[in-house]
């Protein structure tokens, strides 16, 4: 593909290497920098339509703005004796790292980020003729990546056969996207991670456990004055949950009341003396009772005659 003007100061070298910035190989000045840039894009431009052309596509995958837009490298072969001008390019390819969920042989999923082809073209005329192969390999040089190890973007039959002829690459693995890869693609990488199994699903917590409840249980208590401590001074009510650590008072035969280290009572005998204690503590709170109800309702009057004025 020939243009009308000098490409030694646009493309530089035999293979040009053009990234996102699209800065051409000559910078003699400012102003003479615009020019080459200009044309720079004219080249990228021309090349992609011609590219889209040969495969058939609606539209073009290569172009200088799409240049701008990501970080993919393109590798330009401009012609330099042989039969060619030096104001013709050969052909170009173009490669970039894309993030991509590949299948291997089993079927297993694997997210991987290689390099990969995304478009290849050399002139209908030049076919033929080993220019691909020196494009191909001084981008396989540059990037350091075998040829395996390239994913491929939607190829043509022709770039299918040129990679089976020139690289053996003819066992591929079927993707449900648009790239294709190699058998080996896959070899030294490691191993996708297992996937833990699946926890079980947790059963409900109880708040409390029967024992737990039965410890946060408190003894239901009798009102007053029926829950009055025998032995103990004032009669002051006590609650239940104190009454082991009371100490109780000593009996005038020496033994100790209520519940003592080592008591062998019978239950009969400790549930009579129990109940008299009850009724003989009532009765007297009762009697004590009425008498203060007696004395508020029925003062006591003084029976001795008073003395009349003058007497």
């Amino acid at each position: 593909m020939e243009f009308p003007f000098d490409l030694s100061p646009v493309l530089g070298d035999r293979v040009c290497v053009v990234d996102q910035h699209l800065r051409p190989a000559g910078r003699p000045g400012a102003a003479y920098r615009g020019d080459l840039e200009q044309r720079l894009r004219t080249v990228i431009d021309e090349l992609g339509r011609a590219s889209a052309k040969a495969q058939g596509l609606p539209a073009p995958v290569t172009s200088a703005a799409r240049m701008e837009t990501n970080r993919h490298v393109l590798y330009i072969l401009r012609g330099e004796g042989r039969g060619t001008p030096k104001s013709a390019v050969i052909g170009f390819i173009k490669v970039g790292y894309k993030k991509l969920f590949l299948l291997d042989r089993s079927g297993a999923h694997i997210e991987a980020e290689p390099l990969c082809v995304l478009d290849f073209y050399i002139h209908e005329s030049l076919q033929r003729h080993g220019y691909g192969l020196e494009l191909f390999q001084h981008m396989l040089q540059s990037e350091r990546v075998e040829p395996r190890r390239l994913a491929v973007d939607r190829p043509s039959e022709k770039l299918l056969a040129f990679l089976r002829k020139h690289y053996g690459l003819a066992d591929a693995i079927p993707q449900v996207n648009n790239f294709v890869i190699f058998e080996g693609f896959f070899s030294n990488r490691p191993a996708p991670p297992r996937r833990p199994p699946p926890k079980r699903q947790e059963e409900e917590i109880k708040p409390y456990s029967l024992s737990d409840r039965e410890f946060l249980r408190e003894d239901q208590e009798p009102p007053w004055p029926f829950n009055l401590t025998p032995g103990r001074a004032g009669g002051s009510p006590v609650r239940g949950s104190l009454r082991p650590f009371l100490l109780r008072r000593d009996a005038p035969d020496g033994r100790t009341e209520g519940r003592t280290e080592g008591r062998t009572d019978p239950p009969l005998q400790r549930r009579a003396r129990s109940g008299l204690n009850f009724y003989s503590r009532f009765l007297f709170w009762g009697w004590g009772q009425l008498t203060f109800l007696n004395w508020c309702l029925y003062p006591p009057t003084s029976t001795a005659p008073s003395r009349r004025a003058g007497h």
